[in-house]
C-alpha cells in the first residue's frame, strides 16, 4: 500500500473555512476504489496547519493522482495555502492499521 502524509500550513483568514475548502475532494477521493484511507486532522502544536493522513492500494494511488477530482482538489486548495504542503509517501507492506504491540489495552 501507499502511505502518505501531507502537512499543510494554512492563510490564517481560511483556516477555519479549510475543511470546507477541502470537502469535495476528501468525499470524491474517499469514494475511490483504491482508497484505503484520507483523513484530516489539526495539528495541536501549530492551529493553521492541517495534517492529511491516507493510504491506497498498490493499484490505487495512480489513478488517484491522475483524477479530475485530484487536480481540482489541489487548484481549490491553492489560495488558501501559505507555502507549498510537505509530503512523506512511502510505498509500505500491509493493507491496513495493525496493534500497537507495545501499548495493549485488554
Amino acid at each position: 500500500m501507499y502511505f502518505i502524509v501531507v502537512k499543510f500550513q494554512v492563510k490564517p483568514d481560511s483556516v477555519g473555512r479549510f475543511p470546507e475548502v477541502v470537502a469535495e475532494f476528501t468525499a470524491a477521493t474517499r469514494a475511490e476504489p483504491g482508497n484505503l484511507w484520507f483523513e484530516w486532522s489539526r495539528s495541536l502544536d501549530d492551529p493553521s496547519e492541517y495534517v492529511l493522513v491516507e493510504a491506497f492500494t498498490d493499484e490505487g494511488a495512480g489513478p488517484h493522482v491522475s483524477s479530475d477530482h485530484f487536480a481540482a482538489g489541489l487548484e481549490a486548495m491553492r489560495p488558501h495555502l501559505v507555502s507549498t504542503p510537505r509530503i512523506v509517501s512511502r510505498q509500505v507492506d500491509g493493507d491496513g492499521w495493525d496493534e500497537m504491540g507495545e501499548l495493549r489495552i485488554d
